[in-house]
Parts: structure tokens; C-alpha cells; sequence
């Protein structure tokens, strides 16, 4: 992909691995959206990512947890680019205890999950408008742990697991995004996920308990955040990968996903969950802009 004049948005783009991915793309000639909580953070990040260039930063506030903040985001996004060329659905949490959204949403799931859907939903028609354009959700290899509760999304009536939650949100990224590029096909839009790597960042590190011990622990064995990235870079701007779509990879690599990341019929009902909980039928063809 030709860096020239090509936008790329990279969510929770202020620190770990969405940091080292935003900072490579602009030292790569892109220009990048930075889309991150903390407005300090951010505003240091793109004064760090300007410096270096020759692609240029642009920060865009916004909590993954409130939907009214994704619909402010992303309407800010469209009215100053009405074209897009990447997403980058980086942004993710780990909370140790159960917490909940305004709205009554258990939090991993709002975060990791229905903000990946919701904020690539409202983007959809500048990504459709571009020659070509790719979509790259970060999941986990944790996904190959999570479990779906349609009847209990929520840890309502289970006890709450926060190892639990966080898989099975990155089980919802591979089902998400095999169903977007089942939808998308026929598109100029690809739609990709992938592993990272077990990396060393503070992702966890703030909370107590068993993770944090266990992180610290496996700490030795992690990689750099630097390499961690790499794939996400790789699947947003390599040639390789031009017209590849509804693929789970690992190491810059296709991988097989679990089985559970493969059911056709879970990721439709999540499709159709995640529709009810934004207020919005997401239907890629009627997001097609009226010249495409």
C-alpha cells in the first residue's frame, strides 16, 4: 500500500503496542488518527508522533466504554475525512472486578467488543468511499479460552470471571470480524484479525491480584511492545496482504483460529445482539457511498 495521502486511524493509540503501530505508520509517510481516553496522553503522543514524521498525527478523544463519545468521535472523523483508508480497532481492556457501563453493559464486553463494532460501523461508508481499504481488529490468542453466554453476556447471574471475560471478548473480535468480511465481500474493504504476541506492556499491570502476579512473573517471556505491533502493521499497510480478507493471524502469518471462532451461526447472533445494543442495522451495502 502507497503511503501517499493515506489516512489511517489506530484506536488506543497512547501507549503499548497501539502506540509503537501509530508511531511506525507515521514514521512510514501515513497520516495517522490517534483515537485514544486519555486527553493528556494523547495530546503527548501526537506532539512525540509530529516530531518524528514525515506522516502527520491527529488526536481524537473518545471512551470505548460510551456510545455517545464513539458516535462524537466518529462523527468528528467523517466530517474532516470523508475518505478513510485503515482502521485499526487496537483499543482493549482487562478489568479485574465487574464494572458496568452507564447503560448497564458489563464493561470487557462494552470495551473490547461492542466498541470495535460500533466504531467500524459508524466508519463503514468512509471506508467503502476509499480505492481500497483494510480493517484490522487486534484480538488474542486468549480467544482460544473464551466461551459465548448469549443468556448471560453480562455476568448477571454467574459470577463474575475477569479472565473469563476478557477471552471471550476476544473470541467476539474473531466473530466480528470473519462476519464483516463475510459481509464486506464484494467490497474494496478487507476485513483481518490477529494475535499480537504476549507482550510487555503495563496492559494489567494497574490492577491486583492473581494477573497481576502472573504477569510480572511470565514478564521474562513476553516480547517487546515493538515487536507486538509488528503484525498489526503489517496487515494495515503490506502488499502481501492486498485483497486478503476474514483471515486470523499470527506473527505476520495465517493461523487457524479455535473452532469456536468459527461458527457461522454464533457470529451471526452477536451480529444481531451488537445491532440492538447500538440502535443500528449495519448493513455494509447500504453504507456504500452512491459513486462507489
Amino acid at each position: 500500500m502507497n503511503a501517499q495521502r493515506k489516512t489511517i486511524i489506530v484506536t488506543g493509540a497512547n501507549s503499548g503496542i497501539g502506540k509503537i503501530t501509530a508511531h511506525v505508520l507515521i514514521q512510514q509517510g501515513y497520516d495517522v488518527i490517534i483515537v485514544c481516553r486519555n486527553q493528556t496522553a494523547g495530546e503527548q503522543a501526537c506532539a512525540e508522533f509530529n516530531q518524528t514524521g514525515p506522516g502527520k498525527a491527529q488526536l481524537v478523544l473518545c471512551d470505548f466504554s460510551r456510545p455517545d463519545q464513539i458516535q462524537t468521535a466518529a462523527s468528528t472523523i467523517l466530517e474532516q475525512h470523508p475518505r478513510l483508508d485503515v482502521l485499526v480497532n487496537n483499543a482493549g481492556a482487562y478489568f479485574p472486578k465487574r464494572f458496568t457501563t452507564d447503560n448497564g453493559l458489563e464493561m470487557t464486553f462494552a470495551v473490547n467488543h461492542l466498541g470495535y463494532f460500533h466504531f467500524t460501523a459508524l466508519l463503514l461508508p468512509a471506508l467503502l468511499s476509499a480505492e481500497k481499504a483494510r480493517i484490522v481488529n487486534v484480538a488474542s490468542r486468549a480467544h482460544t479460552r473464551g466461551k459465548l453466554h448469549f443468556d448471560d453476556l453480562h455476568y448477571t447471574a454467574r459470577k463474575y470471571n475477569a479472565m473469563g471475560a476478557y477471552s471471550s471478548s476476544k473470541l467476539m473480535n474473531v466473530l466480528f470480524t470473519f462476519e464483516l468480511a463475510r459481509r464486506l465481500s464484494g467490497t474494496r474493504v478487507t476485513a483481518n484479525c490477529l494475535h499480537p504476541g504476549v507482550i510487555r506492556t503495563g496492559f494489567g499491570q494497574d490492577h491486583s491480584g492473581w494477573f497481576n502476579v502472573a504477569i510480572r512473573i511470565a514478564k521474562p517471556l513476553m516480547i517487546s511492545p515493538e515487536k507486538g505491533a509488528e503484525t498489526s502493521i503489517y496487515l494495515a499497510t503490506s502488499p502481501e496482504v492486498q485483497g486478503v480478507t476474514g483471515t486470523y493471524f499470527a506473527q505476520s502469518r495465517p493461523k487457524t483460529p479455535h473452532r469456536r471462532a468459527t461458527q457461522i451461526e454464533d457470529a451471526k447472533q452477536l451480529w444481531k445482539l451488537s445491532e440492538t445494543l447500538i440502535g443500528q442495522q449495519v448493513d455494509p451495502g447500504q453504507a456504500l457511498a452512491p459513486d462507489a
